[in-house]
């Protein structure tokens, strides 16, 4: 029987006063509260999520001040890239058939629907609500969309006319997408706000560039993932998150951006903006007059269920075609 080596005792007590010290580092990283490694949300753009070419990030927080991610803090190119990505996918997304984009629109409710529990989460922090205020205001906001992808293959039909002419011709107004727009979200409706601006264009064979709510991008970045996972073509809806008034200037003054929506462009940007998005001639949305972002209630279907959002965003085209040919 091989016997064993005595130690000394000194290194065995030394052995056993390291092992107890191990033991209760072990113990007190247990009991004390873990640090949550904090998500960097990317940007979405021509269907990827790259980093900002910038480098740069900024905390968003929740209502009561509570830190929740680092959100990307767009610039210039990032902007610039945006918009190239969203002219190459106009093209294909306007030859669609409307009720082919009413499909893919339905989509993006399903998958919102089965994201709805993190949606919830997210508006609720965002807003300073609880979880159930927030609910409703995610189940409108997947229902609004819902409704405005109906309108896919219907818009056509209520704006379009065939016109009586004093000559042997027929003559068509046909309404066509406008090209590229950018959308400035709305700032205090995290999520039912920027569905009800966003949706109408998309409808209309449009394609997107949208710079979300500075202080509460998180729902809008969620939707951007839901967009990336659905059937809608990379670069119809590119997400830039950032500084409004960094971005909104350079996207009002980007001479392929076809037309603005100005929703949520700050009071102190408005006339600045209106003035560089007339130097190319951009159609532009507004809120309608007197009517602040804070106070609008986007609950209200009545005042948020347009079809005439998707009017403005649609261009009216006559053709005259000879009869018997």
């Amino acid at each position: 029987m091989a016997s064993r080596t005595p130690q000394p005792k000194g290194e065995a007590a030394a052995r056993a006063r390291v092992s107890s010290r191990a033991v209760q580092k072990a113990a007190d990283r247990a009991a004390a509260p873990r640090i949550e490694v904090r998500k960097t949300y990317k940007l979405y753009i021509g269907g990827a999520f790259p980093r900002t070419e910038s480098g740069r990030s900024y905390l968003v927080s929740a209502k009561d001040g509570t830190p929740l991610a680092n959100a990307c803090r767009g610039s210039r190119k990032d902007l610039r890239d945006a918009v190239r990505a969203a002219r190459q996918a106009f093209p294909g997304w306007a030859a669609r058939s409307a009720m082919n984009r009413g499909q893919i629109l339905y989509r993006v409710a399903e998958l919102m629907e089965g994201r709805r529990d993190q949606f919830v989460e997210e508006v609720a922090a965002a807003e300073g609500l609880r979880p159930d205020r927030a609910r409703p205001l995610v189940d409108r906001a997947i229902d609004r969309w819902v409704w405005y992808a109906g309108w896919a293959d219907k818009i056509a039909q209520v704006l379009g006319s065939s016109n009586p002419v004093a000559a042997s011709y027929f003559n068509f107004t046909i309404p066509e997408p406008t090209g590229v727009v950018g959308i400035v979200a709305p700032e205090t409706s995290s999520l039912l706000g920027l569905v009800s601006r966003l949706a109408p264009p998309l409808v209309a064979g449009n394609s997107v560039v949208l710079i979300t709510s500075e202080k509460r991008p998180l729902p809008a970045v969620t939707l951007s993932e839901v967009l990336a996972t659905s059937d809608v073509p990379g670069g119809v809806v590119n997400v830039i998150t950032g500084l409004k008034n960094e971005l909104v200037p350079v996207l009002a003054a980007h001479v392929d951006v076809d037309a603005l929506d100005t929703w949520g462009v700050p009071d102190a940007l408005r006339t600045d903006v209106d003035l560089a998005a007339a130097e190319s001639v951009k159609r532009i949305a507004r809120r309608p007059r007197g009517v602040a972002d804070a106070r609008f209630d986007w609950t209200d279907d009545r005042a948020a269920e347009r079809p005439e959002w998707i009017a403005a965003f649609l261009e009216m085209k006559t053709v005259w075609h000879p009869i018997g040919v």
